[in-house]
């Protein structure tokens, strides 16, 4: 059975992301590999194994065009109201909170927030399916 261990983005500026995700979901520099033409820095917090995978290109100096395929990345709290604030304070701007009802029931608390680069983030109320 195959494992997921990271998804990986392109970042035009690795201290800037490395900076917001530390500060928005604690998320540590886990490993870095310098090569001549890019780097990888590896973040990962102890919530979980799978890490998010930065890749800084040397010679991009435009920023990354996301298109229309990418959707989000998503991340569960258990405290959402206190996530939420707590973004709010250290200055990142996070969306409302939204809550979402599937056949009359209740499925999902959250709110959206972007990284540096505009990639979405997903912040979930750890409950149900969303542990």
């Amino acid at each position: 059975m195959a494992k997921i261990i990271h998804m990986m983005i392109r970042v035009a500026e690795e201290a800037r992301s490395v900076e917001f995700y530390d500060t928005a979901f604690g998320l540590k520099v886990a490993g870095r590999f310098d090569f001549d033409d890019f780097t990888l820095v590896y973040l990962a917090n102890d919530e979980s194994e799978f890490e998010l995978e930065l890749t800084i290109n040397k010679d991009q100096s435009a920023p990354y065009q996301l298109g229309n395929g990418y959707g989000h990345m998503a991340v569960s709290v258990a405290d959402l109201e206190g996530e939420h604030q707590r973004l709010v304070a250290a200055g990142l701007s996070p969306k409302d909170i939204k809550a979402m009802t599937h056949e009359g029931e209740a499925l999902a608390r959250f709110f959206f927030i972007e990284d540096p680069d505009g990639y979405k983030i997903e912040v979930l109320e750890r409950q149900g399916r969303y542990k």
